[in-house]
């Protein structure tokens, strides 16, 4: 085995499944030593049974002092960081007027919060090496709103918009901040549901778009990129 503190460093929220798992794949092929966490201990098992040179650790992503400990764990344990995947994402149907009481504030500490968190912990590293890569997986719920999309929407639209803001503030840095749109993928948000395959993008596909994505020279950045299955959005 290699000494993963030889490799470059790639951290991913909800790295364990879908498209935080094809993330993980995609890179650990091209040498990246792999930093995750997810808030499921038996899927990080199951993960680490795959990835067993992995440093992944169970972090409630809905819990501000948790996602900041990670995020200084990671400082403390790693000098340098090419890639961070602000990944992780919880949908929930629902629209304003009937959605349970909770509900809203759940999904943007999980699609928002954990975000702008995590990332704040990482950015002074970012900003000392003057080089990296963050990518925040947004949705086209980012840009259209779904007549069941909810606070799900509200979240997304609200993280692109973070998305925004930090690549202006990141620039001079030399760290390039881009937000990935994804129409509707084949993750267990959809389990159950009774449509053909091609309806939906694959997780890998969104993998191979972001290791596409990072390989560009330094100096150019893809803002955003809108990626939906051929046949378009599913609603």
């Amino acid at each position: 085995m290699g000494n993963p503190f030889m490799k470059k460093n790639i951290v991913i929220t909800g790295i364990t499944k879908g498209i935080g798992r094809a993330i993980a794949l995609k890179f650990k092929n091209e040498n990246f030593h792999l930093i995750g966490c997810s808030s499921n201990i038996l899927n990080i098992q199951n993960f680490l049974k795959e990835f067993p040179e992995a440093d992944t650790q169970q972090v409630n992503l809905a819990n501000k002092n948790e996602v900041q400990n990670w995020g200084n764990y990671i400082l403390e344990k790693y000098s340098t960081i090419e890639i961070l995947v602000n990944n992780a994402g919880k949908f929930i149907p629902g629209q304003i007027h009937n959605e349970e009481d909770g509900v809203f504030e759940h999904l943007l500490h999980v699609n928002l919060h954990s975000a702008y968190h995590l990332t704040r912990v990482l950015l002074p590293l970012f900003m000392k090496q003057k080089s990296g890569t963050i990518f925040n997986i947004c949705s086209t719920a980012s840009i259209k709103p779904y007549l069941n999309g909810g606070s799900y929407c509200i979240s997304k639209f609200a993280l692109l918009g973070l998305t925004k803001l930090l690549r202006h503030e990141m620039k001079n840095f030399g760290v390039r901040i881009v937000g990935i749109l994804p129409g509707a993928t084949l993750t267990d948000s959809w389990a159950g549901v009774d449509l053909p395959a091609n309806r939906f993008l694959q997780p890998q596909d969104l993998a191979n778009l972001v290791f596409s994505i990072y390989q560009l020279p330094p100096n150019t950045l893809v803002e955003e990129i809108i990626i939906r299955p051929l046949l378009g959005d599913i609603e």
